[in-house]
């Protein structure tokens, strides 16, 4: 099964990533010695990455949020069953979504002007002219 070059169990969907987001996947590929990649799609904004392993998938997803910060949505959709265990077996696609916007940026959110002060799993900012600081998902800023 492994053996066949079409063979995937994930897709590693990128947005809007930069050349170091694609080297640090690329490098995190190699040194792992069992994926294989079925093809990679360029598509509008990015990539999608066909890979062997959802385990490794769902890891991949994990470092790339904890190191570049942005949004992360891992989903499952059931692929087929299992003719010898009966068991459902399931695709998994991550999709790694870069902002446009980054640390120390200044961006519109709901009319007010924030600063972005830190990104990872969420967008920590605050607000220009209160100072308020808010803690925003990346579903509620990429409306």
């Amino acid at each position: 099964m492994a053996d066949n070059k079409d063979y995937f169990e994930g897709i590693l969907q990128l947005r809007n990533v930069d050349d170091e987001v694609i080297d640090f996947v690329v490098k995190e590929i190699e040194k792992t010695e069992d994926i294989q990649i079925a093809k990679v799609k360029k598509v509008t904004n990015g990539y999608d990455i066909y890979v062997s392993r959802q385990r490794f998938l769902r890891s991949l997803g994990n470092k790339l949020q904890g190191k570049f910060g942005g949004q992360l949505i891992i989903s499952k959709k059931l692929h087929t069953r299992s003719r010898m265990t009966g068991r459902e077996l399931f695709r998994v696609n991550a999709l790694f979504r870069m902002p446009n916007f980054k640390k120390g940026d200044i961006i519109k959110y709901k009319g007010d002007e924030i600063k972005v002060i830190a990104l990872h799993k969420k967008v920590l900012a605050k607000d220009v002219k209160t100072g308020k600081k808010l803690n925003l998902s990346f579903k509620d800023i990429f409306r």
